[in-house]
């Protein structure tokens, strides 16, 4: 049954990963491409999650949280840059 669920949240999280990259490409303004690219990664990091739980290892946990930790601050410096400049 974990698996199942396993299963179909790889599957939405793809979906969901495919929506955000057609933002990315086409969103209008800089702003939207920040924002996309900020759910990308976080549904990278979803999938990284997803592939702890399936092959029983903590340390992808441990690869996640310093991802996302990197992420943030990658998003905040740009969100400065377009918001103002450097």
């Amino acid at each position: 049954m974990v698996e199942l669920l396993v299963n179909c949240a790889a599957m939405l999280a793809g979906l969901a990963f495919l929506l955000a990259l057609y933002r990315f490409f086409k969103g209008p303004s800089a702003a939207d491409r920040v924002v996309a690219f900020d759910v990308l990664t976080i549904i990278a990091i979803t999938a990284i999650v997803l592939v702890a739980l399936t092959e029983r290892r903590a340390i992808y946990l441990d690869v996640a949280l310093i991802y996302a930790l990197l992420s943030f601050l990658g998003v905040i410096v740009v969100a400065r840059y377009l918001e103002r400049g450097l």
